[in-house]
């Protein structure tokens, strides 16, 4: 049998930006969204641990399948192999090109419903 794929799904979640790694990628029934199952995380046999990676095994320990809104989706690859999962945080002082996207039904400019 030949080896499965395995996709790099890089998204952002709040002012995060996730990087997981998973075998079983499709565009859910569930209109606009992406479900992502089968994850895939480093194997433990290394001594050195990256934080970053323990995170997001413990965010997504028992997860069977994920339900990715589309406009969440910042890039999606097909791989030779797994990497290192990854978190990281994004700020308007970053200066970079990562933005949420707007919300319908809150007018540019205006933050928490203040005039």
């Amino acid at each position: 049998m030949p080896n499965q794929p395995v996709y790099k799904v890089i998204f952002q979640n709040g002012s995060q930006v996730f990087e997981v790694f998973a075998r079983q990628i499709y565009q859910s029934d569930m209109w606009g969204f992406i479900e992502v199952e089968e994850f895939v995380f480093g194997e433990r046999s290394q001594i050195l641990v990256d934080p970053s990676e323990e995170k997001l095994k413990l965010e997504f320990n028992g997860v069977n399948r994920s339900y990715i809104p589309l406009q969440a989706i910042i890039r999606i690859d097909e791989v030779d192999k797994e990497g290192s999962a990854k978190v990281s945080e994004v700020t308007a002082s970053d200066g970079g090109n990562v933005a949420s996207f707007p919300f319908v039904g809150i007018p540019p400019g205006q933050q928490g419903g203040e005039e």
